[in-house]
């Protein structure tokens, strides 16, 4: 199911279902890549990337702890991030959240002891990835933000 621009009756962005796990006391080493959810308790020593264009939710939970990038949609951060962070939707930092980077963010909701040692960049919307329109009988995809009138 495509997340992107799905919404509930009440106006609300749904959200995609958390498939994996990282368990407290576990280590990954190494890039990780996602698809719709991930929800990470342990530790993870890598960048950890949205995979897919659809709608991503990241949940970095109060004891886990991510060396490196940190990349998706909707992010939320109740842990320690040492590394950037690019949310392209919804950035949550919640009371015990402790990011040591740049932050990245389309909206951000910041609760009352959360932290930050790094800056805080609004993205514009020329920065945000082109949208992709095709059809099924037409030619190349067009970029309406570089496309000319006729």
């Amino acid at each position: 199911m495509d997340h992107v621009g799905a919404t509930t009756m009440f106006g609300k962005t749904k959200q995609p279902p958390i498939r994996t796990l990282i368990g407290e006391g576990t280590v990954i080493t190494g890039e990780l890549r996602f698809a719709d959810g991930l929800r990470i308790d342990g530790e993870v020593q890598g960048d950890v990337i949205a995979s897919s264009e659809a709608y991503s939710i990241l949940v970095i939970s109060e004891k886990a702890k991510v060396v490196g990038k940190v990349k998706a949609g909707h992010v939320i951060i109740n842990g320690t991030v040492i590394g950037p962070v690019l949310s392209d939707q919804l950035l949550e930092l919640q009371p015990k959240a402790s990011i040591v980077g740049d932050v990245r963010y389309e909206s951000l909701e910041m609760h009352q002891g959360a932290r930050i040692d790094g800056e805080l960049h609004p993205l514009k919307a020329d920065e945000k990835a082109p949208l992709k329109l095709a059809t099924a009988n037409a030619g190349p995809a067009i970029n309406p933000t570089t496309a000319q009138a006729a």
